[in-house]
């Protein structure tokens, strides 16, 4: 691996991001919608909740549905 590939564990964000940059400047302009989705599919998988947050929120739309479609079925709507 040369130094230009490697990214110092030290290096500051904004010398990150110019590399990042760098290598999207080398990307055929063909290539660029896929590399924008595949970054945008990092980030979400990288900022997801945690189980236990994912649990809470699923609980809390299941019983928020369940007791909507209990009123609506009666007539409470």
């Amino acid at each position: 691996m040369t130094d230009k590939n490697f990214v110092a564990d030290n290096a500051t964000t904004t010398e990150i991001l110019e590399q990042v940059i760098e290598e999207i400047q080398q990307t055929p302009q063909e290539y660029l919608p896929n590399l924008l989705q595949i970054v945008r599919l990092f980030r979400e998988s990288v900022t997801q909740n945690t189980a236990e947050e994912s649990f809470r929120q699923g609980w809390q739309e299941a019983m928020t549905h369940e007791y909507t479609s209990c009123f609506t079925a009666v007539g409470w709507d």
